[in-house]
């Protein structure tokens, strides 16, 4: 199912450029000891002893996610973006509130896709205490209840602050960072959950659906295409609601009735 969603996507993404990706660092990758031989078709070259990616295909790759979210936000799927790493956290919260996406900034949660029954209990737990303590449905319990609660609440909202509207199973990751986020990536693959992923030169572009060669250490490289995949997906809900706006064209019986 995956991979036919993403067969046939549209063209929309801009033709970025090559220079600002330079600018802001996408094209170093990590020592060459430390590097996974499964990435060597996106490197370009080495420079003292750092792999260097070939960002005329990082920008092919780039234009390709940003057209899958393009895709998914038209159809009316969802997207989380999972970034947990310090310097992802900032712009993956600020960038998806934007976009629409959905996000996991704190860490990802074992089971969050495999074991989904239990959690979706969990988010509906979540939904539950927030709005109970907001109307004033526990002023009745203890203190020392009330307080329970509120630990609960916020034990919750570290794991689930940025799903907590969902309500299935994601329909896409993108996942900044491959090889910090395996887990992710995993249960992304057991279940079928395809992935957008931020491959740098250490990581293994075969468990992800959409590989972005590219630093995935940089703030900049990251801001840069964290922005332009959701971009896409922004850009996708916004044609979305468009058609739902349109109005439908009359009946031609109608049409008949009010020409005469």
């Amino acid at each position: 199912m995956m991979k036919s969603f993403f067969a046939e996507l549209p063209d929309v993404a801009p033709d970025y450029s090559l220079e600002e990706m330079l600018e802001a660092g996408c094209h170093f990758g990590h020592q060459k000891v430390k590097w996974n031989p499964r990435m060597a078709e996106w490197i370009h070259s080495e420079k003292d002893g750092v792999h260097i990616f070939d960002l005329i295909k990082t920008k092919e790759q780039l234009r390709i996610a940003h057209n899958a979210a393009y895709k998914l936000g038209q159809e009316g799927k969802n997207l989380v973006i999972v970034g947990t790493k310090r310097q992802a956290r900032e712009i993956v919260v600020k960038v998806a509130q934007e976009s629409g996406a959905l996000y996991i900034f704190s860490r990802w949660l074992g089971g969050l896709l495999t074991n989904w029954e239990q959690v979706k209990l969990s988010l509906k737990r979540m939904q539950k205490i927030a709005a109970g303590l907001a109307d004033g449905s526990y002023k009745s319990y203890t203190k020392f209840e009330q307080v329970q609660l509120e630990k609960e609440l916020n034990r919750l909202r570290r794991f689930f602050s940025g799903i907590e509207t969902l309500k299935e199973q994601p329909d896409c990751l993108f996942v900044v960072d491959t090889v910090r986020e395996k887990i992710a990536v995993r249960e992304a693959s057991l279940t079928g959950v395809p992935v957008i992923g931020i491959c740098d030169s250490n990581a293994n572009p075969d468990l992800v659906d959409i590989c972005i060669p590219a630093n995935d250490d940089a703030q900049k490289s990251l801001e840069l295409i964290i922005n332009a995949v959701a971009a896409g997906y922004a850009a996708g809900k916004a044609a979305q609601k468009k058609v739902k706006a349109k109005p439908k064209a009359a009946p031609d019986s109608v049409k008949a009735v009010e020409t005469k």
